[in-house]
């Protein structure tokens, strides 16, 4: 198994960041935010990053493949812009493929590229509800800077 970081062909980016906006949508309210207040959030996020339907310059948008198919993709760029901090601001591995080592090794290979663009640390937002990420970040050597709670009154 050979795993690879590819840029995004501009033929798939479209779709792509119409999927990733739904779910960047849907994953702020089984945080817990209203629908509301998610739109909103994701949208200015869209504007932020995606100004023209397409990336920041400064942004790397990658499939992952593994041998000769897509797998998943990995988006990540310097957070603030110019920074030598930067940000995986979205991992995703097709259900199907789940388990298998892809996320690790794509979040790996992503180390690299932002480090050879001057990089010189890079974090990354996990939902509270995603436990399995949270383990394998852990596993890569991220460790929390920040939490947010919420209690339902």
């Amino acid at each position: 198994m050979t795993i690879r970081l590819e840029p995004m062909a501009q033929s798939r980016l479209t779709d792509w960041i119409e999927a990733r906006h739904t779910d960047y949508l849907e994953s702020r309210m089984l945080a817990g935010e209203s629908r509301e207040v998610a739109t909103e959030k994701a949208l200015a996020s869209r504007r932020e990053n995606f100004p023209g339907g397409r990336p920041l310059d400064t942004h790397l948008v990658f499939d992952v493949w593994s041998d000769d198919a897509v797998v998943g993709d990995l988006w990540l760029g310097p957070l603030p812009a110019g920074g030598t901090d930067w940000w995986v601001f979205d991992i995703q591995i097709a259900e199907a493929h789940r388990r298998r080592g892809y996320a690790r090794r794509a979040l790996e290979l992503g180390h690299v590229a932002a480090k050879e663009r001057g990089a010189t640390a890079i974090g990354l937002n996990v939902f509270g509800y995603n436990t399995g990420a949270k383990d394998l970040y852990e596993s890569l050597g991220y460790a929390v800077t920040a939490t947010q709670m919420k209690r339902p009154l």
